[in-house]
């Protein structure tokens, strides 16, 4: 049953094959048993999920309900969930209940679905590697001894490893794509404003966007469906007419034009995982898509404009956590200042604090115009380069990660080393267009990811060409062996 997709257990719900609760405790126990291995879930609370699942079956007993009614999902915990522990990876949160859901939460519940527990991730989504979680590393199904990719590595693994059929994510500079790569899943990181993030802890607000992880394109169709919508609440939102986003998924790609960047086939890329990328290329050639070259030229400028942009934000939304309202306080201080930077230095890991130093830098007095503003003239850049290559393609191609997963504590070290990882993801953010990474083969027995990008709202034809692609290969079938 673990290995059936979400429109299959679905079906199967439908069918009274099997309830809700069964299914549920099914995966309930596969977490007691795995995740002390694999650590991808922060909490977990049976009862509560149990009684979700009762509801489901219920709802499903009198003819109601929809397609994700009864089906256990994983949620990244980094979406506040009402009477769930919401801590967003941070020793800051470690002891914080949410009082109300996040908009991304209550569609689901809405839906139907059951919430198998919250995942670990990177405090407060800073990390490409699930290293930087104050409730310890998330380890790589496909090698234990690797790391899973970050932020989102706590649902990426959970998925992987079969601890839920699907999960939510959140990308701010690739924290869905990357670890999809790394672990062999399907996702989707949509257009800029089509997810709400009211409810969803900020760390850069011009660049976070929900999104959803799953083992195949269909599957994330059907979990984008629930997401999706327009928010009163969150002023980012885009007030838009609702898609089904599964409409389009059987479409032949027969003309379909693929760009390929001559930036993203240069050097900086690991050889066997470019070997993997131009082969799944040259099976879309088969499906009768085109290929042409097009050119990204100030690609070259989204890590550096990145981390100037996203800690600046950082540092302002992560004001906010000092010891007052709620979350950590430190035990002892002198008076209200002391109280502040205590709770702070001890309530905070290395890498937010170092984000939080370069992004109160970059907008102080005499450095704002310096750096700030012209990393936003470079965002402003790399968005008209996508305008200009989408004139001449329908889609772009290459690869979502460099290297396959990096062993744990190889690039700990070494923060800019890290930063790279994420070189083919972050000009998609910083454009607020819509990307995807999807299973392309493997090399030395782990995964790699092969990224497609869309234009803006193209969420739709980016999900049909990764579901033609996945009927044609079964790369994204393959499962962990270590855990069968």
């Amino acid at each position: 049953m673990i290995e059936r997709s979400l429109s299959s257990l679905s079906s199967a719900l439908a069918a009274g094959e099997i309830s809700s609760v069964e299914l549920t405790q099914l995966y309930l126990e596969r977490i007691a048993r795995l995740n002390p291995t694999i650590n991808a879930y922060v909490t977990v609370d049976a009862e509560k999920s149990l009684a979700q699942a009762r509801a489901a079956d219920a709802q499903r007993a009198a003819g109601q309900g929809g397609p994700l009614t009864g089906i256990p999902l994983a949620q990244k915990d980094i979406f506040c969930t009402k009477g769930w522990l919401t801590t967003c990876g941070s020793k800051m949160l470690g002891n914080f209940v949410s009082p109300y859901d996040a908009t991304v939460i209550e569609r689901c519940n809405a839906a139907g679905a059951v919430i198998l527990g919250k995942t670990n991730m990177d405090e407060f989504a800073m990390g490409s590697s699930n290293e930087t979680s104050f409730f310890g590393t998330v380890k790589n199904p496909w090698d234990t001894a690797c790391v899973p990719g970050g932020s989102s590595g706590g649902s990426a693994a959970a998925v992987a490893a079969r601890l839920a059929p699907a999960a939510t994510g959140t990308d701010t500079g690739g924290s869905i794509r990357q670890p999809a790569a790394l672990c062999n899943l399907t996702g989707l990181k949509p257009t800029y404003g089509v997810v709400s993030r009211y409810g969803m802890i900020a760390f850069a607000s011009s660049l976070d966007q929900g999104g959803p992880m799953a083992r195949s394109a269909e599957d994330c169709a059907l979990l984008l469906n629930t997401m999706a919508g327009f928010d009163e609440r969150d002023s980012t939102s885009l007030d838009r007419p609702s898609e089904d986003y599964c409409r389009d998924l059987e479409k032949p790609l027969a003309g379909l034009k693929i760009g390929l960047p001559k930036e993203f086939f240069g050097e900086g890329c690991a050889p066997e995982v470019m070997a993997l990328v131009e082969a799944a290329i040259a099976e879309y050639r088969k499906l009768g898509a085109d290929t042409v070259e097009v050119s990204l030229p100030n690609m070259k400028l989204s890590v550096p404009a990145y981390y100037v942009i996203a800690p600046a934000e950082a540092s302002s939304n992560l004001s906010r956590f000092d010891g007052v309202r709620y979350g950590y306080r430190a035990p002892e201080y002198a008076d209200l200042n002391d109280m502040y930077s205590k709770t702070r230095a001890q309530g905070f890991g290395a890498e937010v604090k170092r984000r939080i130093l370069i992004g109160t830098y970059v907008l102080s007095h005499g450095y704002y115009d310096a750096y700030y503003l012209q990393a936003q003239r470079i965002r402003r850049l790399i968005a008209n380069d996508f305008v200009e290559a989408f004139k001449h393609c329908d889609v772009i191609m290459g690869p979502t990660s460099p290297t396959t997963a990096f062993r744990l504590g190889e690039k700990a070290a070494d923060p800019v080393q890290m930063y790279l990882s994420d070189i083919y993801t972050i000009a998609v953010n910083l454009a607020g267009l819509p990307g995807m990474s999807i299973p392309c083969g493997f090399a030395g027995g782990l995964p790699a990811g092969l990224q497609i990008i869309g234009d803006y709202f193209s969420e739709a034809r980016l999900l049909n060409v990764a579901h033609r692609y996945q009927q044609a290969t079964d790369w994204h079938l393959r499962q962990p062996a270590a855990l069968d």
